[in-house]
């Protein structure tokens, strides 16, 4: 039996949401293409059947679409965007990986590109045209009409990853003198408005935010209210420059669905919205994490030579630092000969403390990113870690003091073992917390150079205090 209701959608609803539908014989169970549908793509593209893999893609949704992109060898993408045609629309452009779209970019003609700019919100088509070379960008700017290209430049001349580069430009802006009436007749009379938002701005003369009304609050509200009666005066204003970590944080805090971005004068020029904000949250959580690591951006379609020159540095420095260590080793080396015991245990000593320094540096570094640590809790966040330190220290020390003591029938060589464990978690601790901060106060980011100094500390103290205790008890001569 058919929905009356379902009759009433337009067609283009029932195209999407037949679209939307896949079939499940193309996805895993965790809705991912299959390895087996990727490679009758794959073959058919080999044989020059580009119709047959049109039919293949054609009922995927665009965001799958552009998955199948970044599956398919680096070869076959511009084979697969000359077989989809129509297919290859402006929604899946948006959709596909940084370093994949580039490739495909590349292989498309700048008045395509073009198109796919203007089709897409100012945000999505600054994404496309802002990885370009030079060159590339100046002719896809030429093929656009007048009134995007103005609006891509503006977004251009912000710095990166600034709200300027991530608003968007088209939204509703009117008088608070309006009444809902009037609202709602002009929302439906002017079409070339645009047709997806969640709050209307109201703006002074100056065309200055002094308001905004959700939807659910128009909808509900009888006709001759005014919007000035109805409106929400204290809201969120998102400055023009801010940087989009900082966005996404206000954003959080204040469980928003969209913001007025103003420029230096205070005039409304754009909206973040909350779509644009999850992309960002998942942006820097995983930019964070790969940077503790120093695997530099960390994208599997990343050029080879990209990422070896952004790791190998950061090795080097490793190196560096690691030498600093083996200085310590060095100055004990005739302890070493004489007790081979501690050849033996240097390495757990080392170990523990760089876990320690580790769990506490992606603790701070997380604090930082997400303003939880600032200048008004240093201290008490720096002593929290120390007694957290200072218990996992003693649990961890008595545990292989114990176990050294049994196994090598030596109970000095378990002491020395233990407070050696415990001074370097309570040391790792600390650096784990104090090294980030320093860094954040220097104006450095403290998630890039972090983990190096914090494992240059953990092990050099770890050595130190275990050989420099070992001499000390009398362990060797």
């Amino acid at each position: 039996m058919t929905d009356q209701h379902d009759n009433d959608l337009p067609d283009t609803l029932h195209a999407d949401i037949a679209q939307a539908a896949p079939s499940p014989d193309n996805f895993d169970e965790d809705n991912r293409l299959r390895p087996e549908f990727v490679r009758r793509i794959t073959k058919s593209l080999e044989q020059g059947n580009g119709e047959q893999a049109y039919e293949l893609v054609e009922p995927l949704h665009p965001a799958d679409i552009a998955d199948l992109f970044e599956l398919v060898d680096k070869e076959y993408r511009p084979l697969l965007a000359s077989a989809l045609s129509d297919l290859m629309g402006a929604d899946v452009l948006a959709e596909i990986n940084d370093y994949v779209r580039e490739d495909i970019i590349d292989f498309l003609p700048a008045e395509q590109v073009a198109d796919f700019a203007g089709q897409l919100e100012t945000d999505d088509a600054v994404a496309i045209i802002e990885d370009l070379d030079d060159q590339d960008q100046q002719a896809v700017l030429a093929e656009l009409d007048a009134e995007d290209r103005a609006a891509i430049e503006s977004a251009l001349s912000y710095p990166e990853e600034s709200a300027g580069r991530l608003m968007q430009r088209d939204l509703v802006a009117v008088p608070e003198h309006m009444a809902v009436g009037q609202l709602i007749d002009y929302l439906r009379e002017h079409k070339e408005l645009t047709t997806e938002f969640w709050e209307i701005f109201v703006v002074d003369p100056s065309h200055k935010p002094i308001g905004a009304c959700q939807l659910s609050w128009i909808m509900r509200t009888p006709r001759e209210v005014t919007l000035g009666d109805v409106m929400k005066r204290d809201q969120t204003l998102i400055p023009v420059d801010m940087d989009q970590e900082e966005v996404a944080l206000r954003f959080q805090k204040y469980g928003l669905i969209s913001a007025a971005v103003v420029d230096e004068n205070g005039r409304l020029v754009g909206q973040v919205t909350v779509d644009d904000i999850i992309h960002i949250v998942q942006e820097e959580a995983g930019e964070d994490i790969l940077r503790l690591s120093g695997a530099g951006e960390g994208d599997i379609n990343e050029p080879i030579r990209d990422s070896y020159s952004s790791r190998v540095r950061w090795l080097i420095a490793n190196l560096g630092t690691a030498l600093v260590a083996s200085f310590i080793i060095a100055m004990f080396g005739g302890a070493i000969e004489k007790l081979v015991a501690l050849a033996v245990l240097m390495p757990i000593v080392a170990s523990i403390g760089g876990n320690a320094g580790t769990q506490t540096m992606a603790v701070a570094v997380r604090a930082l990113a997400m303003n939880q640590l600032t200048r008004s809790n240093t201290r008490r966040i720096v002593l929290r870690e120390l007694r957290v330190a200072l218990l996992n220290g003693v649990t961890v020390a008595l545990l292989t003091g114990m176990g050294t003591a049994a196994v090598f029938g030596d109970v000095m060589l378990g002491v020395v073992i233990a407070l050696a464990i415990l001074i370097n978690i309570i040391v790792a601790g600390m650096a784990g917390v104090l090294v980030p901060v320093t860094l954040e106060r220097m104006d450095q980011d403290p998630a890039v150079a972090s983990s190096v100094f914090v494992t240059m500390i953990t092990d050099s103290m770890g050595f130190f205090a275990f050989l420099g205790l070992a001499v000390a008890s009398g362990l060797v001569g």
